[in-house]
Protein backbone atom coordinates (compact mmCIF):
# COMPACT_ATOMS: atom_id res chain seq x y z
CA UNK A 1 0.00 0.00 0.00
CA UNK A 2 2.85 2.04 0.82
CA UNK A 3 4.48 2.00 -2.89
CA UNK A 4 1.03 2.75 -4.02
CA UNK A 5 0.62 5.66 -2.61
CA UNK A 6 3.94 6.67 -3.25
CA UNK A 7 3.32 6.18 -6.56
CA UNK A 8 0.22 8.31 -6.99
CA UNK A 9 1.88 11.33 -4.62
CA UNK A 10 5.18 11.26 -7.23
CA UNK A 11 2.39 11.30 -10.34
CA UNK A 12 0.37 14.06 -8.70
CA UNK A 13 3.79 16.08 -7.88
CA UNK A 14 4.35 15.75 -11.38
CA UNK A 15 1.09 17.45 -12.63
CA UNK A 16 1.77 20.52 -10.09
CA UNK A 17 5.56 20.53 -11.29
CA UNK A 18 3.88 20.44 -14.60
CA UNK A 19 1.47 23.27 -14.00
CA UNK A 20 4.10 25.52 -12.23
CA UNK A 21 6.80 25.06 -15.46
CA UNK A 22 4.47 26.22 -17.41
CA UNK A 23 2.31 28.72 -15.65
CA UNK A 24 4.66 30.34 -13.28
CA UNK A 25 8.34 29.79 -14.73
CA UNK A 26 6.55 30.36 -18.19
CA UNK A 27 8.64 27.24 -19.57
CA UNK A 28 7.73 26.29 -23.10
CA UNK A 29 4.80 23.17 -22.84
CA UNK A 30 6.85 21.01 -25.10
CA UNK A 31 9.96 21.41 -22.77
CA UNK A 32 8.32 21.00 -19.26
CA UNK A 33 6.42 17.92 -21.03
CA UNK A 34 9.35 16.05 -21.88
CA UNK A 35 11.38 17.68 -18.36
CA UNK A 36 8.35 16.50 -16.01
CA UNK A 37 8.24 12.95 -17.70
CA UNK A 38 11.82 12.07 -17.81
CA UNK A 39 12.31 13.42 -14.18
CA UNK A 40 9.16 11.28 -12.98
CA UNK A 41 10.65 8.12 -14.29
CA UNK A 42 13.95 8.70 -12.64
CA UNK A 43 12.32 9.74 -9.36
CA UNK A 44 10.89 6.64 -9.86
CA UNK A 45 13.51 4.38 -9.60
CA UNK A 46 13.27 4.23 -13.66
CA UNK A 47 16.67 4.09 -15.14
CA UNK A 48 17.58 7.14 -17.21
CA UNK A 49 17.92 4.77 -20.45
CA UNK A 50 14.48 3.04 -19.85
CA UNK A 51 12.83 6.71 -19.19
CA UNK A 52 14.42 7.75 -22.25
CA UNK A 53 13.27 4.72 -24.26
CA UNK A 54 9.19 4.94 -22.59
CA UNK A 55 9.07 8.73 -23.70
CA UNK A 56 10.13 7.88 -26.71
CA UNK A 57 7.95 5.14 -27.07
CA UNK A 58 5.08 7.52 -26.10
CA UNK A 59 6.25 10.23 -28.03
CA UNK A 60 5.72 8.07 -31.18
CA UNK A 61 2.94 6.12 -30.36
CA UNK A 62 0.73 10.00 -29.94
CA UNK A 63 1.64 11.19 -33.33
CA UNK A 64 1.22 7.49 -35.15
CA UNK A 65 -2.34 8.25 -35.70
CA UNK A 66 -2.87 12.12 -34.27
CA UNK A 67 -0.03 13.57 -36.46
CA UNK A 68 -1.31 12.48 -39.67
CA UNK A 69 -4.93 13.69 -38.85
CA UNK A 70 -3.97 17.23 -37.63
CA UNK A 71 -1.43 17.30 -40.06
CA UNK A 72 -4.28 16.51 -43.26
CA UNK A 73 -6.79 18.84 -41.51
CA UNK A 74 -4.51 21.74 -41.75
CA UNK A 75 -3.58 21.26 -45.37
CA UNK A 76 -7.66 21.49 -46.19
CA UNK A 77 -7.58 24.89 -44.08
CA UNK A 78 -4.66 26.15 -45.91
CA UNK A 79 -6.34 25.36 -49.56
CA UNK A 80 -9.68 26.68 -48.41
CA UNK A 81 -8.11 29.90 -47.10
CA UNK A 82 -5.93 29.90 -50.16
CA UNK A 83 -8.60 29.71 -52.28
CA UNK A 84 -10.82 32.08 -50.99
CA UNK A 85 -13.16 29.20 -50.49
CA UNK A 86 -13.57 29.47 -46.60
CA UNK A 87 -14.26 33.40 -47.32
CA UNK A 88 -17.32 32.27 -49.58
CA UNK A 89 -18.85 30.03 -47.31
CA UNK A 90 -18.47 32.52 -44.41
CA UNK A 91 -20.24 35.21 -46.90
CA UNK A 92 -23.02 33.06 -47.79
CA UNK A 93 -24.24 32.69 -44.72
CA UNK A 94 -24.22 36.09 -43.99
CA UNK A 95 -25.02 37.91 -47.55
CA UNK A 96 -27.43 40.95 -46.89
CA UNK A 97 -29.72 39.59 -43.93
CA UNK A 98 -31.73 40.97 -41.77
CA UNK A 99 -29.18 42.53 -38.58
CA UNK A 100 -31.46 40.32 -36.25
CA UNK A 101 -30.12 37.15 -38.00
CA UNK A 102 -26.28 38.17 -38.52
CA UNK A 103 -25.19 36.50 -34.84
CA UNK A 104 -27.16 32.90 -36.34
CA UNK A 105 -25.68 32.78 -40.03
CA UNK A 106 -21.91 33.67 -38.64
CA UNK A 107 -22.24 31.37 -36.18
CA UNK A 108 -23.29 28.54 -38.55
CA UNK A 109 -20.32 29.53 -41.01
CA UNK A 110 -17.91 29.47 -38.07
CA UNK A 111 -18.99 26.20 -36.86
CA UNK A 112 -18.49 25.06 -40.88
CA UNK A 113 -15.70 27.00 -41.75
CA UNK A 114 -13.61 26.02 -38.33
CA UNK A 115 -13.99 22.02 -39.05
CA UNK A 116 -10.90 21.61 -40.71
CA UNK A 117 -8.88 24.30 -39.49
CA UNK A 118 -7.04 25.43 -36.37
CA UNK A 119 -8.77 27.83 -33.80
CA UNK A 120 -6.42 30.58 -34.11
CA UNK A 121 -5.83 30.80 -38.00
CA UNK A 122 -10.16 30.38 -38.67
CA UNK A 123 -10.08 33.61 -36.53
CA UNK A 124 -7.57 35.31 -37.65
CA UNK A 125 -9.05 34.70 -41.22
CA UNK A 126 -12.42 35.16 -40.42
CA UNK A 127 -11.52 38.96 -38.30
CA UNK A 128 -11.83 41.32 -41.19
CA UNK A 129 -15.46 39.49 -42.34
CA UNK A 130 -16.54 40.44 -38.87
CA UNK A 131 -15.17 44.22 -38.76
CA UNK A 132 -16.78 44.13 -42.72
CA UNK A 133 -20.04 43.08 -41.02
CA UNK A 134 -20.13 45.32 -38.12
CA UNK A 135 -19.48 48.60 -40.58
CA UNK A 136 -21.98 47.34 -42.87
CA UNK A 137 -25.07 46.87 -40.33
CA UNK A 138 -23.65 49.47 -37.97
CA UNK A 139 -23.56 47.12 -35.10
CA UNK A 140 -21.05 46.88 -32.06
CA UNK A 141 -18.41 44.50 -32.84
CA UNK A 142 -18.53 41.66 -30.37
CA UNK A 143 -22.37 41.67 -31.60
CA UNK A 144 -20.55 39.19 -34.94
CA UNK A 145 -17.69 38.74 -33.16
CA UNK A 146 -18.77 36.90 -30.10
CA UNK A 147 -20.94 34.53 -32.46
CA UNK A 148 -17.84 33.59 -35.22
CA UNK A 149 -15.72 32.77 -31.71
CA UNK A 150 -18.15 30.51 -30.64
CA UNK A 151 -18.45 28.76 -33.43
CA UNK A 152 -14.80 28.35 -34.27
CA UNK A 153 -14.04 27.16 -30.52
CA UNK A 154 -17.09 24.55 -30.31
CA UNK A 155 -15.44 23.00 -33.48
CA UNK A 156 -12.01 23.31 -31.93
CA UNK A 157 -13.08 21.40 -28.36
CA UNK A 158 -15.65 18.97 -29.74
CA UNK A 159 -14.83 17.58 -33.55
CA UNK A 160 -12.11 15.83 -35.07
CA UNK A 161 -9.54 16.46 -36.69
CA UNK A 162 -8.85 19.71 -33.80
CA UNK A 163 -5.80 18.48 -31.95
CA UNK A 164 -7.88 17.78 -28.62
CA UNK A 165 -10.50 15.83 -29.35
CA UNK A 166 -7.93 13.49 -31.74
CA UNK A 167 -5.93 13.30 -29.20
CA UNK A 168 -8.49 12.45 -26.25
CA UNK A 169 -10.00 9.71 -29.32
CA UNK A 170 -6.38 7.65 -29.76
CA UNK A 171 -5.75 8.14 -25.91
CA UNK A 172 -9.39 6.15 -25.09
CA UNK A 173 -8.87 4.10 -28.67
CA UNK A 174 -12.42 5.87 -29.73
CA UNK A 175 -13.98 5.44 -32.78
CA UNK A 176 -13.30 9.00 -34.68
CA UNK A 177 -16.55 8.36 -36.83
CA UNK A 178 -18.78 8.03 -33.74
CA UNK A 179 -17.14 10.42 -31.87
CA UNK A 180 -17.89 13.04 -35.04
CA UNK A 181 -21.12 12.06 -34.73
CA UNK A 182 -21.72 12.24 -30.76
CA UNK A 183 -20.16 15.58 -31.04
CA UNK A 184 -21.96 17.30 -33.67
CA UNK A 185 -25.52 16.25 -31.73
CA UNK A 186 -23.52 18.06 -28.91
CA UNK A 187 -21.79 21.33 -30.84
CA UNK A 188 -24.97 21.98 -32.57
CA UNK A 189 -26.89 23.25 -29.39
CA UNK A 190 -23.56 24.34 -27.85
CA UNK A 191 -22.82 26.68 -30.78
CA UNK A 192 -26.75 27.90 -30.68
CA UNK A 193 -26.85 28.39 -27.01
CA UNK A 194 -22.85 30.00 -26.60
CA UNK A 195 -22.89 31.78 -29.84
CA UNK A 196 -26.76 33.74 -30.99
CA UNK A 197 -28.42 33.51 -27.60
CA UNK A 198 -25.22 34.34 -24.97
CA UNK A 199 -24.87 37.36 -27.56
CA UNK A 200 -27.93 38.57 -27.06
CA UNK A 201 -27.80 37.94 -23.23
CA UNK A 202 -24.28 39.25 -22.67
CA UNK A 203 -24.76 42.53 -24.93
CA UNK A 204 -25.51 44.53 -21.73
CA UNK A 205 -21.47 43.64 -21.05
CA UNK A 206 -20.18 44.96 -24.17
CA UNK A 207 -18.81 48.06 -23.22
CA UNK A 208 -17.87 51.13 -25.56
CA UNK A 209 -17.82 50.24 -29.20
CA UNK A 210 -14.25 50.27 -30.74
CA UNK A 211 -13.20 51.89 -33.24
CA UNK A 212 -13.90 49.98 -36.62
CA UNK A 213 -11.54 51.55 -38.46
CA UNK A 214 -8.45 50.34 -36.54
CA UNK A 215 -9.99 46.45 -38.07
CA UNK A 216 -7.41 43.86 -38.99
CA UNK A 217 -6.25 43.21 -42.86
CA UNK A 218 -4.37 40.49 -44.64
CA UNK A 219 -7.30 38.35 -45.56
CA UNK A 220 -10.53 39.13 -48.19
CA UNK A 221 -12.88 41.14 -46.89
CA UNK A 222 -16.63 40.78 -47.93
CA UNK A 223 -16.20 42.77 -51.34
CA UNK A 224 -13.06 40.76 -52.34
CA UNK A 225 -14.80 37.45 -51.39
CA UNK A 226 -17.54 38.04 -53.92
CA UNK A 227 -14.63 38.33 -57.05
CA UNK A 228 -12.86 35.24 -55.83
CA UNK A 229 -12.83 31.87 -57.92
CA UNK A 230 -13.65 29.72 -55.73
CA UNK A 231 -16.82 27.54 -56.21
CA UNK A 232 -19.24 28.01 -53.32
CA UNK A 233 -20.64 24.42 -54.10
CA UNK A 234 -17.45 22.92 -54.14
CA UNK A 235 -16.25 24.53 -51.04
CA UNK A 236 -18.71 23.32 -49.55
CA UNK A 237 -18.05 19.69 -50.45
CA UNK A 238 -14.72 19.89 -49.54
CA UNK A 239 -15.55 20.93 -46.10
CA UNK A 240 -18.05 18.05 -45.86
CA UNK A 241 -16.45 15.32 -47.19
CA UNK A 242 -14.84 14.28 -44.23
CA UNK A 243 -17.53 14.06 -41.84
CA UNK A 244 -19.76 12.87 -44.69
CA UNK A 245 -17.27 9.57 -45.29
CA UNK A 246 -16.87 9.15 -41.54
CA UNK A 247 -20.35 9.02 -40.67
CA UNK A 248 -20.92 7.47 -43.86
CA UNK A 249 -18.40 4.31 -42.37
CA UNK A 250 -20.16 4.26 -38.89
CA UNK A 251 -23.22 3.85 -39.97
CA UNK A 252 -22.29 1.53 -43.12
CA UNK A 253 -20.26 -0.68 -40.34
CA UNK A 254 -23.39 -1.10 -37.92
CA UNK A 255 -25.41 -2.36 -41.10
CA UNK A 256 -23.45 -4.98 -42.54
CA UNK A 257 -21.37 -8.38 -41.19
CA UNK A 258 -17.52 -7.83 -40.41
CA UNK A 259 -14.95 -9.57 -42.65
CA UNK A 260 -17.15 -9.03 -45.32
CA UNK A 261 -16.10 -6.88 -48.44
CA UNK A 262 -18.72 -4.18 -47.70
CA UNK A 263 -17.28 -4.21 -44.38
CA UNK A 264 -13.68 -3.24 -45.32
CA UNK A 265 -15.35 -0.46 -47.64
CA UNK A 266 -17.11 1.20 -44.50
CA UNK A 267 -14.04 0.69 -42.42
CA UNK A 268 -12.07 2.48 -44.65
CA UNK A 269 -14.48 5.67 -45.09
CA UNK A 270 -14.32 5.47 -41.28
CA UNK A 271 -11.19 6.21 -41.18
CA UNK A 272 -10.20 9.98 -40.60
CA UNK A 273 -6.66 9.78 -42.47
CA UNK A 274 -8.78 8.68 -45.82
CA UNK A 275 -11.48 10.96 -45.60
CA UNK A 276 -8.98 14.01 -44.73
CA UNK A 277 -7.00 12.77 -47.69
CA UNK A 278 -9.71 12.78 -50.18
CA UNK A 279 -10.92 16.09 -49.31
CA UNK A 280 -7.49 17.62 -49.66
CA UNK A 281 -7.43 16.20 -53.29
CA UNK A 282 -10.47 16.98 -53.82
CA UNK A 283 -10.22 20.27 -53.04
CA UNK A 284 -6.98 20.67 -54.69
CA UNK A 285 -8.05 19.88 -57.97
CA UNK A 286 -12.03 21.29 -57.43
CA UNK A 287 -10.65 25.03 -55.80
CA UNK A 288 -6.99 24.65 -56.80
CA UNK A 289 -6.20 23.55 -59.86
CA UNK A 290 -9.82 24.35 -61.46
CA UNK A 291 -9.41 28.18 -60.02
CA UNK A 292 -6.59 28.48 -62.23
CA UNK A 293 -3.92 28.73 -59.25
CA UNK A 294 -0.57 28.18 -59.91
CA UNK A 295 0.84 25.19 -58.46
CA UNK A 296 3.63 26.90 -56.67
CA UNK A 297 0.92 29.07 -54.82
CA UNK A 298 -0.70 26.10 -53.96
CA UNK A 299 2.47 24.50 -52.35
CA UNK A 300 2.40 27.80 -50.39
CA UNK A 301 -1.07 27.88 -49.41
CA UNK A 302 -0.24 24.18 -48.08
CA UNK A 303 3.18 25.54 -46.42
CA UNK A 304 0.99 28.27 -44.79
CA UNK A 305 -1.48 25.71 -43.04
CA UNK A 306 0.33 23.70 -42.16
CA UNK A 307 3.31 26.19 -40.55
CA UNK A 308 1.34 26.52 -36.75
CA UNK A 309 1.46 22.49 -36.31
CA UNK A 310 5.13 22.52 -35.09
CA UNK A 311 4.57 23.45 -31.86
CA UNK A 312 1.14 21.59 -31.59
CA UNK A 313 2.51 18.07 -32.84
CA UNK A 314 5.44 18.74 -29.99
CA UNK A 315 3.32 19.29 -27.41
CA UNK A 316 1.00 15.95 -28.41
CA UNK A 317 3.98 13.86 -28.82
CA UNK A 318 5.57 15.42 -25.46
CA UNK A 319 2.29 14.58 -23.91
CA UNK A 320 2.23 11.17 -25.11
CA UNK A 321 5.54 10.29 -23.50
CA UNK A 322 4.37 11.60 -20.20
CA UNK A 323 1.09 9.77 -20.57
CA UNK A 324 3.72 6.43 -21.45
CA UNK A 325 6.15 7.28 -18.41
CA UNK A 326 2.94 7.10 -15.89
CA UNK A 327 2.20 4.28 -17.02
CA UNK A 328 5.98 3.08 -16.72
CA UNK A 329 5.51 3.47 -13.02
CA UNK A 330 1.94 1.50 -13.04
CA UNK A 331 0.18 4.16 -12.35
CA UNK A 332 -2.77 2.29 -14.32
CA UNK A 333 -2.52 -0.28 -12.85
CA UNK A 334 -3.77 1.17 -9.37
CA UNK A 335 -6.10 3.52 -11.01
CA UNK A 336 -7.65 0.26 -12.70
CA UNK A 337 -7.50 -1.78 -9.14
CA UNK A 338 -9.48 0.92 -7.04
CA UNK A 339 -11.41 2.62 -9.43
CA UNK A 340 -14.57 -0.18 -9.39
CA UNK A 341 -14.84 0.93 -5.85
CA UNK A 342 -14.73 4.96 -6.86
CA UNK A 343 -18.51 6.86 -6.48
CA UNK A 344 -17.91 9.16 -8.84
CA UNK A 345 -18.62 8.61 -13.06
CA UNK A 346 -15.64 7.86 -15.10
CA UNK A 347 -17.11 10.69 -17.13
CA UNK A 348 -17.37 13.16 -14.84
CA UNK A 349 -13.66 12.42 -13.56
CA UNK A 350 -12.33 13.25 -16.97
CA UNK A 351 -13.97 16.85 -17.17
CA UNK A 352 -12.88 17.66 -13.85
CA UNK A 353 -9.42 16.71 -14.29
CA UNK A 354 -8.81 18.16 -17.79
CA UNK A 355 -11.15 21.44 -16.56
CA UNK A 356 -8.74 21.75 -13.94
CA UNK A 357 -5.58 21.62 -15.55
CA UNK A 358 -6.45 23.51 -18.38
CA UNK A 359 -7.44 26.47 -15.84
CA UNK A 360 -3.86 25.95 -14.34
CA UNK A 361 -1.53 25.51 -17.43
CA UNK A 362 -3.71 27.70 -20.15
CA UNK A 363 -3.50 24.85 -23.07
CA UNK A 364 -6.48 22.78 -24.11
CA UNK A 365 -4.16 20.39 -26.03
CA UNK A 366 -1.67 19.81 -22.56
CA UNK A 367 -5.08 19.91 -20.69
CA UNK A 368 -6.45 16.97 -22.80
CA UNK A 369 -3.32 15.14 -23.11
CA UNK A 370 -2.44 15.17 -19.30
CA UNK A 371 -5.98 13.77 -18.35
CA UNK A 372 -6.50 11.10 -20.55
CA UNK A 373 -3.37 9.83 -19.70
CA UNK A 374 -4.19 9.67 -16.39
CA UNK A 375 -7.93 9.26 -16.95
CA UNK A 376 -7.34 5.84 -19.80
CA UNK A 377 -7.28 3.13 -17.28
CA UNK A 378 -10.72 3.76 -16.09
CA UNK A 379 -11.96 2.11 -19.08
CA UNK A 380 -10.60 -1.36 -18.29
CA UNK A 381 -12.51 -1.25 -14.73
CA UNK A 382 -15.98 0.78 -16.35
CA UNK A 383 -16.19 -1.37 -19.82
CA UNK A 384 -19.92 -0.10 -20.10
CA UNK A 385 -18.38 3.30 -20.64
CA UNK A 386 -18.13 4.61 -24.13
CA UNK A 387 -14.74 5.72 -25.36
CA UNK A 388 -16.31 8.24 -27.87
CA UNK A 389 -18.00 10.16 -24.59
CA UNK A 390 -14.68 9.89 -22.63
CA UNK A 391 -12.98 11.34 -25.97
CA UNK A 392 -15.83 14.17 -25.67
CA UNK A 393 -15.85 14.86 -21.75
CA UNK A 394 -12.45 15.44 -21.65
CA UNK A 395 -12.33 17.57 -24.70
CA UNK A 396 -15.15 19.52 -23.27
CA UNK A 397 -13.38 20.09 -19.93
CA UNK A 398 -10.20 21.40 -21.76
CA UNK A 399 -12.00 24.02 -22.85
CA UNK A 400 -12.83 25.61 -19.45
CA UNK A 401 -12.32 29.06 -18.07
CA UNK A 402 -10.14 30.21 -20.60
CA UNK A 403 -7.92 33.09 -19.06
CA UNK A 404 -4.67 35.30 -19.30
CA UNK A 405 -2.60 32.22 -19.34
CA UNK A 406 -4.00 31.16 -22.42
CA UNK A 407 -2.90 32.58 -26.01
CA UNK A 408 -6.72 32.19 -27.59
CA UNK A 409 -7.91 34.79 -24.28
CA UNK A 410 -5.22 37.45 -26.12
CA UNK A 411 -6.27 37.15 -29.41
CA UNK A 412 -9.96 37.61 -28.90
CA UNK A 413 -8.69 40.71 -26.55
CA UNK A 414 -6.60 42.56 -29.16
CA UNK A 415 -8.65 41.72 -32.23
CA UNK A 416 -11.64 43.05 -30.98
CA UNK A 417 -9.73 46.32 -28.93
CA UNK A 418 -10.97 44.79 -25.38
CA UNK A 419 -10.29 45.53 -22.13
CA UNK A 420 -8.95 42.66 -19.86
CA UNK A 421 -12.71 43.00 -17.69
CA UNK A 422 -14.43 42.90 -21.20
CA UNK A 423 -12.36 39.53 -22.36
CA UNK A 424 -13.63 37.91 -18.88
CA UNK A 425 -17.07 39.06 -19.19
CA UNK A 426 -17.56 37.43 -22.84
CA UNK A 427 -14.83 35.29 -23.89
CA UNK A 428 -14.03 33.44 -20.47
CA UNK A 429 -17.87 33.43 -19.75
CA UNK A 430 -18.74 32.00 -23.17
CA UNK A 431 -16.15 28.89 -22.84
CA UNK A 432 -17.21 28.35 -18.98
CA UNK A 433 -20.61 27.92 -21.29
CA UNK A 434 -19.43 25.88 -23.30
CA UNK A 435 -17.45 23.22 -21.07
CA UNK A 436 -20.50 22.70 -19.09
CA UNK A 437 -22.94 22.23 -21.71
CA UNK A 438 -20.34 19.50 -23.62
CA UNK A 439 -20.51 18.14 -19.84
CA UNK A 440 -24.43 17.74 -19.99
CA UNK A 441 -24.47 17.10 -23.27
CA UNK A 442 -22.06 13.66 -22.92
CA UNK A 443 -24.12 13.04 -19.42
CA UNK A 444 -27.19 12.75 -21.18
CA UNK A 445 -25.97 11.14 -23.98
CA UNK A 446 -24.03 8.31 -21.72
CA UNK A 447 -27.78 7.33 -20.45
CA UNK A 448 -28.87 6.27 -24.16
CA UNK A 449 -25.10 4.45 -25.12
CA UNK A 450 -23.07 2.29 -23.69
Amino acid sequence: MRGEMGTIAMAIGAIVVLIILIARVRLNPFVALTLTALGLGLLAGVTPEHSIESFTKGFGGALARTGPVVGLGAVLGGILIGTGGADRVANAFVGKRPLWLAPWTICAAALLVGMPHLFDVSFIMLAPLVYTIARRTGSHLLYIGLPVAAGLYVSHGLLPPHPSPTQAVAAYHANTGLTLLYGLVIAIPSAIVCGPLFTLAARRFFGPAPDLAKGPGGTRGEDDARTTTASLPLSVISLLIPPGLMLAGTVGMGHVEKNSAAYVVFQSLNDPILSLLAAVIFAWFALGVRGRHPLADLQKMVSKGIAPLSTILLILGAGGGFSQMLKSIHLDTIIVEHSTHWAISPLLLAWALAALLRICVGSATVATVAASGIVAPLLVAHPGVSPELMALATASGAVMLSHVNDSGFWLFKEYFQLSVAQTFRTWTLMLCLQSLIGLAGVMLLSTFIG
